[in-house]
């Protein structure tokens, strides 16, 4: 799915902001004075989220990011700024053999004051290579993990994998204390190793953090956060907006100017909205049309329209998130001449197709089928729930189809979506694409290992993929994050949407 963290909400659609409220209001009564929280001195923090839990905190869902953005689990390794992976729960590791990897442990204890242990780790990660449904992460690898000696653990991969150090930072993968599986269930609440613990959770409503006063890493700034998950966006900045919150999670695009620069914190992101264009079936098979609807986008007209200057033009595929792609990029060449004004004018009606899951796609797709009528085409719009396009947008029955896209994915790394996304055998063609250059392009970037050389070769399958026309990219997104920095101190503005609250975070 384009946005695998933009879930339908759970809660009625026909409540108004005002009523989204009071379940905050209520989780958070007595947050902005309670300076002396069960976990010791300080002001506790109130952080509203956007996701509601979906599988009980289960770490190999969607659930995991939360647990990840709330400074609850944590896995061998994380990602720098870079993408790169960074020691977490391992101080080292070292490749032994294209599929052998030894990773060596630092020291550290589990919320519940069990030691993190070789047994351990193997315990998590095996459990996570059988889950069933599985992680996302290992969809296309698996891995199976055994203790060599008292601090150090040995993992082996189905085939060779230059990315598994990455391929651990990702929170499906968090390594959890033995008390934490119970008859095929998982439960992270207390069994894991972040600067906060889970404490409790309500449903769908509201979660309880306090500090692990025994993190590795050392004791948090705050004593606790009192967590609650609202869907609607202009409810979340309400709640920022009259300090029913410290932190509020993924503020509207409609409602950031209305907040001003003190309160919403806009960055990069690692997604691009993009206009995919079927390249097997109906007017966009001829690559000249293609050109014709590449040249008809004005990505700044996006931008200052739909995105309130809340986004960046497009650049290619891989935006400012992902921070080697402008020193990387190549230009595209060989690409098709555009068609004629004559020749689109006699063009069959095209059908655009986008979602309503993400607010601002169905305004940009309004904006987009303008731009391309002004070029020429006859086009006729299609909005519905992500839910009832997806099988259609895969099989191909949109002419054009306008998604956001994470081109990060779960390792941090665009070869796993250049592959899904553009390649024959793609699991996400949305496109339709078949090109023989584009599917040498991405092998060979996929079997690269060195990290500056696998970044030349992702930009140049990146080249080879606009070359086709088959995706013309829009925008790329930001995101926006609402918080008060003339109180609120620490907290995460990551591209990878991975942190958020960190043991840094404080109010004072």
């Amino acid at each position: 799915m384009p946005a695998p963290r933009r879930r339908r909400s759970a809660l009625p659609l026909t409540l108004s902001a005002t009523a989204l409220l009071v379940p905050l209001a209520t989780a958070c009564s007595g947050g902005a004075s309670d300076t002396h929280g069960a976990s010791g001195g300080g002001q506790r923090l109130r952080v509203v989220m956007a996701f509601p839990p979906a599988q009980a905190m289960s770490p190999y869902g969607d659930d995991a990011v939360t647990l990840s953005r709330l400074a609850v689990v944590e896995g061998l390794t994380t990602l720098n700024g870079e993408g790169a992976a960074a020691p977490a729960l391992a101080t080292s590791w070292k490749r032994d053999t294209p599929t052998t990897w030894t990773f060596t442990l630092r020291e550290a204890t589990f919320q519940d004051g069990t030691e993190v242990d070789p047994a351990a780790v193997v315990r998590s990660l095996n459990a996570a290579d059988h889950a069933s449904p599985g992680p996302r992460v290992l969809s296309d690898t698996g891995l199976t993990a055994t203790a060599r000696g008292a601090h150090t653990v040995r993992i082996v991969t189905d085939e060779a994998d230059p990315l598994l150090p990455q391929r651990l930072a990702n929170p499906s993968l968090a390594i959890l204390s033995a008390a934490a599986y119970d008859h095929g269930r998982v439960n992270p609440a207390g069994h894991a190793t972040g600067p906060f613990t889970l404490a409790s959770v309500k449903g769908a409503v509201s979660a309880t953090l306090e500090r692990n006063d025994t993190y590795w890493g050392g004791k948090a700034k705050a004593p606790g956060a009192d967590v609650t998950f609202v869907a609607d966006g202009t409810a979340r900045a309400n709640a920022l907006r009259t300090k029913a919150v410290d932190v509020a999670e993924y503020i509207p695009v409609s409602q950031a100017s209305l907040l001003g620069d003190g309160l919403v914190h806009a960055f990069p992101s690692a997604r691009t909205n993009g206009l995919s264009l079927n390249t097997a079936h109906g007017v966009f098979a001829d690559p000249a049309m293609r050109a014709a609807a590449r040249e008809a986008i004005d990505s700044p007209a996006l931008v200052k329209a739909v995105y309130e200057g809340s986004a960046d033009t497009a650049r290619g595929l891989l935006g400012p998130g992902v921070p080697w792609a402008a020193d990387a990029r190549t230009a595209p060449t060989g690409r098709a001449k555009a068609a004629g004004a004559a020749q689109v004018a006699k063009a069959k009606e095209i059908v655009l197709a986008t979602y309503t899951n993400r607010p601002e796609l169905p305004e940009a797709a309004t904006v987009v089928q303008q731009q391309l009528q002004k070029r020429g085409f006859t086009v006729k719009q299609v909005v519905r729930d992500y839910a009832q396009m997806e099988a259609d947008a895969l099989a191909g029955k949109y002419d054009a189809f306008i998604q956001a896209r994470n081109t990060l994915l779960d390792t941090a790394d665009p070869v796993s979506y250049l592959a899904s996304d553009f390649t024959c055998d793609g699991s996400f063609n949305i496109s339709q694409l078949c090109d023989a250059r584009v599917d040498t392009a991405v092998a060979k970037a996929a079997g690269t290992a060195s990290a500056d050389a696998r970044h030349r070769a992702a930009a140049t399958a990146e080249a080879r993929v606009l070359a086709t026309d088959a995706l013309v990219p829009l925008v790329h997104e930001r995101f926006v994050q609402g918080y008060d920095d003339t109180r609120v101190r620490g907290v995460a503005l990551d591209p990878l949407e991975r942190t958020l609250i960190t043991a840094d975070t404080h109010v004072g």
